[in-house]
């Protein structure tokens, strides 16, 4: 299940649900205040590599300048 960041905008209070895809956007509530009037905030990503440290991106491109 997708995890989604959301933003109240009665309290600002930021916090993150998990919904399943059948589960509606329009039903989150704030956890805080209880409020129906949420939004959906864009949120980045990391990539992990096998040793455990996390890098913004990550490199795949050659010194030609194309794929190797």
């Amino acid at each position: 299940m997708p995890l989604y960041e959301f933003q109240c905008d009665d309290c600002s209070e930021e916090f993150e649900e998990l919904l399943s895809p059948r589960d509606s956007l329009d039903e989150v509530v704030c956890p805080t205040c209880g409020s129906p009037h949420v939004h959906k905030l864009l949120s980045g990503f990391s990539l992990a590599s096998p040793g455990g440290s996390q890098s913004a991106s990550a490199s795949s491109c050659s010194s030609r300048g194309g794929f190797g």
